[in-house]
């Protein structure tokens, strides 16, 4: 099989040298928002005569490269836009195959690293101390130090835990922790320290049905951690502290699926992982399909049937988005020449989950599929694999069901743009009541609004409050005067819970309600969750009414914003 090359990296590829440790020393200056330290990577050569190799850098300030105590000659390469500049090496010895050296690169990071964000005081809900937190996926790391920037390339760094480099990761505040299980620590400031101990209490109970669905849990501790709210992201898996954004304290839990997907990244993502981020499916697929047997082990199986289907339905907003014959509607993608931040969508996660899900009804059930997947863990822990080497798996595994894998249409479901070519059978029996209320709002007429009132909701959970938002949002725009009595009747402005208030927002934002802007931006800036952040930006900038607000609103927020939201936000409202 001919090699697997990294599109989004300009280091040496793993056929030419691995790293295989990092020791990190660091010190951190607020006052520049820099880091300044010295990586010493452990290099081994997979080749005879290695004379020189190449690593990721981006916006650093290198300072020397030593190797056995002598400062070695290297050349930082032009800048090529997201990817930043390419240090080649000189090595002072060839090395033969197998041979490793340890290579120092003193460094200073870029006080606009894409991978870094510097809070100051006054943006923390303490107000005392300054703030500090790294995100390295998918190609950020090399904003922070020089390494081969490859999800292909796993390394142990002090804990002796293997990772790849986009699951490093650093934070900096005035933090504070409480035990919720006996391997789990929750941090934040301790302005939400509380409230987040009592919102995650359940992560022992999801890390035993995670361990039971895919195996031992490796890591030792799993801790979460509380960030600011301009962390861009739901969750992030970083390995032992998975990072976590506060728009999931709703204050009743019902948010904490996040966390079983950060849980369920231990295996699939952090033991197993994409080679290339043209593969990002497999960590993510794998992921939502873990997460959803989570909650449905936790709140029974027509729970996860009603998630699924969510997610169905998120996968139709985002092909809408891209538009159906857009390449990043793709399982598989091709990263070349594309930054991973602006391919990022919900695609991989919800296409991803859909094949599995429907494999699963193909080939016998969850509990037959859930042994292929611990099969699979199993298989590929600690390497990183193609969807090529997922499928060859796949393959042996049902090898007495080889007739049946056949009848798949492989390239479109892999390869081809736009909804998959089959839609997996849901149960609908959760999901029924929030099409039924949202039948009767889409085709009322301004005579039968009289027969709505807040008994519409008294049997609803939030999450099928949220389903029928996310309907509605299907059919926008609806006349005004459905809207202003929808929020008569239900006082959808008063609910908190950020799934909830996104769409009610973006629902009235588009059915050009003048009242809801201010809300909107609110929404859209005191919190920067691209999720939630970059739709409502471009809900405001489509509207006349608050174009030109929302257009200012993200100038003046746009230097404590995380740097890949603004990034991303100014790319979508077409002002950067």
């Amino acid at each position: 099989m001919p090699e697997v090359v990294d599109t989004c990296s300009l280091a040496s590829p793993a056929s030419v040298c691995q790293t295989k440790h990092l020791h990190l020393r660091c010190s951190i200056d607020f006052t520049r928002r820099v880091l300044t330290g010295t990586a010493a990577l452990t290099v081994q050569s997979q080749e005879d005569n290695l004379r020189s190799l190449i690593l990721d850098t981006k916006d650093l300030t290198i300072e020397k490269v030593v190797i056995n105590g002598q400062e070695v000659k290297y050349t930082l390469g032009e800048r090529q836009s997201y990817k930043g500049s390419p240090i080649e090496i000189s090595l002072p010895i060839a090395l033969c195959k197998n041979q490793e050296i340890v290579i120092e690169i003193s460094f200073e990071t870029s006080p606009k690293s894409s991978a870094l964000q510097w809070l100051t005081p006054e943006q923390t809900s303490g107000k005392e101390h300054p703030y500090l937190f790294s995100q390295c996926q998918a190609i950020h790391c090399r904003a922070i130090l020089p390494c081969q920037d490859t999800p292909s390339v796993k390394l142990t760094y002090s804990a002796e835990v293997p990772i790849p480099c986009y699951l490093i990761a650093l934070v900096v505040g005035a933090l504070e922790s409480r035990q919720i299980g006996p391997r789990t620590l929750v941090w934040s400031e301790k302005e939400q320290v509380e409230k987040s101990a009592y919102e995650f209490s359940e992560t022992e109970s999801m890390l035993k049905i995670a361990e039971d669905l895919g195996g031992p849990y490796i890591w030792g501790q799993y801790d979460l951690l509380v960030l600011p709210p301009s962390f861009p992201y739901g969750g992030m898996e970083n390995p032992c502290l998975t990072f976590v954004t506060p728009t999931l304290l709703a204050g009743d839990k019902s948010l904490s699926n996040v966390i079983a997907h950060e849980i369920s990244h231990s295996w699939t993502g952090n033991l197993v992982t994409n080679k290339t981020w043209d593969h990002f499916w497999l960590n993510e697929g794998h992921t939502v399909y873990l997460e959803r047997h989570i909650c449905g082990r936790l709140f029974g199986e027509k729970f996860r049937h009603f998630h699924a289907l969510g997610g169905w339905g998120e996968l139709q907003n985002s092909i809408k988005t891209f538009g159906e014959t857009h390449p990043f509607t793709k399982l598989v993608v091709d990263l070349t020449n594309v930054d991973p931040d602006v391919a990022y969508s919900s695609v991989p996660y919800e296409k991803g989950f859909a094949l599995l899900f429907y494999l699963e009804q193909l080939l016998g059930g969850p509990e037959v599929f859930l042994g292929f997947l611990k099969a699979y863990v199993e298989k590929f822990s600690y390497k990183s694999i193609t969807t090529d080497n997922w499928k060859d798996f796949l393959y042996s595994h049902f090898k007495d069901k080889v007739d049946i894998l056949n009848q798949v249409d492989w390239n479109t479901w892999l390869y081809s743009p736009g909804l998959p070519p089959v839609k997996p059978n849901y149960d609908m029996t959760l999901t029924n009541a929030c099409i039924s209320l949202s039948q009767r709002w889409i085709t009322a007429k301004d005579d039968d609004l009289n027969s709505f009132s807040s008994a519409d909701l008294k049997d609803f959970s939030s999450h099928q409050v949220n389903e029928f938002l996310a309907q509605m949002l299907q059919s926008a725009p609806l006349p005004l005067g459905h809207i202003k009595r929808m929020q008569e009747v239900y006082n959808f402005n008063a609910i908190n819970n950020s799934e909830i208030r996104f769409r009610w927002l973006r629902l009235c934002i588009q059915s050009k309600w003048e009242e809801a802007i201010p809300l909107a931006l609110k929404m859209a800036t005191e919190q920067g969750r691209m999720k939630f952040t970059r739709p409502l930006f471009k809900d405001l900038a489509a509207f006349d009414k608050s174009h030109d607000q929302a257009i200012r609103t993200y100038q003046e927020h746009k230097a404590s914003m995380h740097p890949v939201t603004a990034m991303l936000v100014g790319k979508d409202l077409k002002v950067d």
